[in-house]
């Protein structure tokens, strides 16, 4: 297995969209997700390109707003 490396995307305006580990191209680790005004909009983490654990929604001032529990399809 390949070792994780930090993948960067941005919005069109230049400022940072999301952000996380990936390996072989696929999500794996902590992500967080961002407005255009660099408020974090969502966070949560991947198994596998999967959403597991916690994920959280940000309201528009980056403050906790809803918690979700995921779990993986294929544990």
């Amino acid at each position: 297995m390949s070792e994780a490396s930090e993948h960067i995307e941005y919005h069109r305006a230049g400022s940072v969209r999301a952000r996380g580990p990936q390996i072989d191209g696929v999500q794996e680790g902590y992500w967080e997700w961002f407005r255009l005004d660099g408020t974090k909009m969502r966070s949560g983490n991947f198994t596998h390109g999967e959403q597991t654990g916690e994920w959280i929604t940000y309201n528009s001032e980056g403050l906790p707003h809803r918690v979700t529990q995921k779990t993986p399809k294929n544990p």
